[in-house]
Formats: structure tokens, sequence, C-alpha cells
């Protein structure tokens, strides 16, 4: 069963002066949150809870860490279903839409952390298109695609990609299990 976790205050602390200058925001952390989880071999808090918090997190409020850390344990519960339960946190904008740009930026930095290990996925001939969904939200500095989708259509497209990352990241942690118990690959 999931852990209720006070999500508007843990927003409102990553968003406040309080919060270490360098800390992920709620959707980011999220994201990054999923892309650890996902990652195919075990990253340790130690090592991503001072990347998400932007400081060391015994220096830090303990019920903010402890309300991270809920946040991974519930995500790290839906990713152990059969299939997998995805809910990742995205903005919405005033005029209605889901923006995942910083839930994809989040995920890619934790596959950054592991790039090597990720080139099973990616390569693969099979199921390298599960992260289509998150990098075609990755843009350069100055707001083009990465993926080559022209400005005209990037709306369209990122609207589409955000309403598949659930089944995509679902299907990352599935090529993962799949790969763990020596299959190595889902299809």
């Amino acid at each position: 069963m999931y852990r209720a976790i006070n999500l508007e205050q843990l927003d409102k602390y990553l968003s406040s002066d309080d919060s270490p200058e360098n800390c992920m925001m709620l959707s980011d952390l999220d994201g990054f949150i999923h892309g650890i989880l996902c990652c195919p071999s075990i990253i340790q808090p130690k090592e991503w809870m001072p990347i998400a918090l932007g400081a060391d997190p015994n220096t830090l409020p303990l019920p903010m860490v402890q309300l991270v850390a809920d946040l991974f344990g519930n995500v790290a519960q839906g990713a152990s279903f059969d299939p997998p339960v995805v809910e990742p946190i995205f903005w919405q904008a005033k005029e209605g839409h889901v923006i995942a740009m910083d839930w994809c930026e989040g995920f890619m930095q934790a596959v950054s952390l592991r790039p090597k290990e990720w080139l099973t996925l990616t390569e693969s001939g099979s199921d390298g298109h599960l992260m289509t969904p998150i990098m075609l939200h990755l843009m350069d500095d100055n707001g083009n695609s990465l993926m080559g989708v022209a400005q005209e259509d990037l709306d369209e497209v990122l609207g589409k990609a955000a309403e598949e990352i659930p089944v995509a990241v679902a299907g990352i942690v599935d090529y993962w299990r799949h790969v763990r118990q020596g299959s190595g690959s889902t299809n």
C-alpha cells in the first residue's frame, strides 16, 4: 500500500529559499527517482540523495528528507507491480496541458549516472524505442529539440510523448526485469 505523502509540503520546501540552491524541484525529482529505480544496477541513496537534494541529506530538515525517501518508496512500490504502475508527477500549465520536460530531464540525469549500463537498452533493436517519449522532451539551450522535432510540431509531439511516458517507463522496468532474469529482452 502506498504511503501517504504530503507532496504540497515537499514542493513548497523544494521551491523555497530554505532548500539548497541546487536541489531538484518536485517534477524533476520524481523523474530522477523513476530513473534511479529504472537503472540497470542499484544506485544507493548515499549517491543519489545528495544530487536530488543539492546537499548532504544529513544537513537538511529530517522531515523533508523523509518525504523524499517516502516518494522513492512509493515509486519503487509501483515499479514492483506486474505490470509496473507508473504515475509521473508532471507540471500542469495554466492552459491545461501537461509539461513533462522537467520530469524527463530528471530521469535522464539518473541515466547519466550509469550511461554505459543503459546502452543495453538504448542499443537494443527491440526495446530502445522505450526511451523515445522521454528523449523527445530534451531541448538544447535555445529551446530546440535534441531529437530534431520542428518547432511548429513541438507542442503536439510533446503532448503525445507525455501521454506515452507511463507506458514507456513501465516497459523499461519490465525490460530490465527480463534482462536480470536472463532472457535479455521483452520480445
